[in-house]
């Protein structure tokens, strides 16, 4: 069949990879945005150094004013980590770090979103059934799911399912080929939600697919965190899209006002294809995650795809995404079993969301959960090891009474500051008995936990204080489903290609990175 040639011009036109240089830089939205930014941050600068010219009439004030401060810290519903950092910034900065901290605590211009989330949770809390049985079943067997899933839906709806088919992929290569023949499979609506799309072969090879599916008349949504048209698409990205049939949206763009709106990303990776069929894990739509383009080596990353009533869930993750900006909202036609469900799958499938604007932290729940439970091991791939206390003490307890922690990191970073910060807990869990691994060959992007052959989460969220606290993500947790051997015998043969981090290698690590993760760690939290 001869393809339109008027599609081919506009696949190149969407997907091309932009020219990067000086000149498109200069007359660039971002700049605009990074120059009103600046002088807004100069005003607060400039406010403050006219203040300070009086502030030895205010020693004695500035120092009552900095004991409150701790006092209030001390009360506050914080992370330990945090509050010493938080410690650390008023005693040297008093006004700048008070000013910044009011500003991050209340959320300023944070509070509609907020608002909305809450709503839009609420109001779909019961929206896909539990399904009895299932939930008997794993509370009569004492795992302990049952009541994981109890925690989950008390701030969502998390339903567990089985008769779910999970196929899981080793590397991005393998889940573009499947995302590809999925999609051409679609007749009612393709949802994808994605941290990071960027122009180029992977995009374009999807974006071809979307954009005949949209001339079906099947119901194409996309949406890409805002962050995206800063560097890697324009800032007109939805119109083009949508002058292909493609309903689009960012998440959170970028504008020319100082808020805290912008600490909170949407990093979930979904895709949903007629209810019937759903993607999750760690890999974004771009070259390097499939291994086309190499930045730092070998790119190891991994993702799911689950087949059967399963797939509703990450449905409504995306509906509730979707619908921030909406006035009336839709679900219920999506949320349809969209295909059979297989009678032969075994075990059990639970995908579940975490918000950063609520009081519970999801992600970090799981994964405590599987560590405090776990009798023979825990097998862990993360890209990043920014850790908190409370994760860092499950870690080391799990190892402490006799449990296999393994970690695998990557070999090359693709930021400094975070490899250099994950170093900083090495001898500390070396010392409890936890094995680190570091990935020779390259990057490692999985976020992966297998646990005892019968446990396993595969999705976004990564051990660091963004994915922990500050974004939007999502994951799968498995229970006695097939693929839970396959996920542990990709971390068995990933660790091949690994070296031990042990006491001689950390005493000789770089200074530089002991010098940089040793600074960089009391204001881990802000990063």
């Amino acid at each position: 069949m001869v393809k339109d040639p008027l599609t081919e011009e506009t696949i190149f036109r969407l997907a091309k990879p932009k020219r990067k240089g000086l000149l498109p830089l200069l007359f660039s939205r971002f700049l605009f945005i990074v120059l009103l930014l600046v002088l807004q941050v100069a005003m607060v600068i400039g406010i403050y150094g006219w203040l300070n010219q009086y502030i030895s009439y205010f020693s004695v004030i500035m120092g009552v004013f900095t004991l409150l401060m701790i006092i209030y810290l001390f009360n506050c519903e914080m992370d330990a980590t945090a509050k010493l950092t938080w410690m650390f910034m008023i005693a040297v900065f008093p006004l700048p770090a008070a000013g910044f901290l009011f500003f991050t605590k209340t959320n300023a211009g944070q509070g509609r979103i907020k608002k909305r989330v809450g709503e839009l949770i609420e109001s779909t809390k019961g929206i896909i059934g539990q399904p009895e049985d299932v939930l008997r079943q794993v509370r009569e067997d004492g795992s302990g799911v049952a009541a994981l899933a109890e925690y989950l839906n008390r701030g969502g709806c998390f339903p567990v399912f089985d008769r779910t088919a999970v196929t899981y992929f080793p590397v991005g290569e393998k889940k573009l080929e499947a995302m590809l023949e999925e999609l051409k499979k679609a007749e009612k609506y393709i949802f994808m939600e994605y941290f990071i799309i960027e122009e180029g072969y992977m995009w374009g090879r999807i974006l071809e697919v979307l954009i005949e599916k949209a001339k079906a008349g099947v119901d194409v949504r996309v949406m890409y965190d805002g962050m995206c048209e800063v560097s890697l698409l324009p800032s007109d990205y939805v119109r083009l899209l949508s002058e292909q049939g493609i309903k689009a949206k960012a998440f959170s763009p970028i504008m020319p006002v100082v808020s805290s709106h912008y600490n909170y990303r949407d990093h979930r990776k979904i895709l949903v294809i007629d209810g019937r069929v759903a993607f999750n894990g760690g890999i974004n739509l771009a070259d390097e995650y499939i291994n086309r383009v190499q930045r730092f080596g070998h790119w190891k990353d991994t993702a799911l795809m689950v087949e059967g009533a399963a797939a509703k869930s990450f449905a409504l993750m995306f509906l509730q995404m979707w619908n921030l900006d909406e006035k009336e909202p839709e679900y219920l036609p999506y949320l349809e079993d969209g295909g059979h469900c297989p009678e032969n799958a075994g075990g059990y499938v639970m995908p579940f969301g975490d918000c950063p604007l609520d009081e519970d932290r999801a992600g970090e729940t799981v994964y405590m959960d599987i560590l405090n439970r776990a009798n023979a091991y825990v097998h862990i791939m993360t890209p990043y090891l920014i850790l908190d206390d409370e994760m860092k003490s499950a870690l080391k307890y799990a190892a402490q009474r006799g449990v296999d922690v393994k970690l695998i990191l990557p070999g090359i970073p693709d930021k400094k500051t975070a490899y250099a910060l994950a170093k900083s807990h090495y001898q500390s869990l070396v010392n409890a008995g936890v094995k680190i691994y570091e990935y020779t060959p390259g990057f490692v992007h999985a976020k992966v936990f297998v646990c005892d052959d019968i446990k396993a989460v595969v999705g976004t969220i990564n051990l660091d204080y963004r994915s922990l606290y500050h974004h939007f993500e999502c994951g799968t947790f498995l229970y006695r489903t097939e693929c839970i051997a396959d996920i542990e015998r990709d971390f068995q043969d990933t660790l091949e290609k690994c070296r031990r981090v042990t006491q001689d290698s950390i005493r000789h690590e770089k200074g530089s990175y002991k010098l940089m993760g040793s600074f960089l760690k009391f204001i881990a939290p802000l990063m």
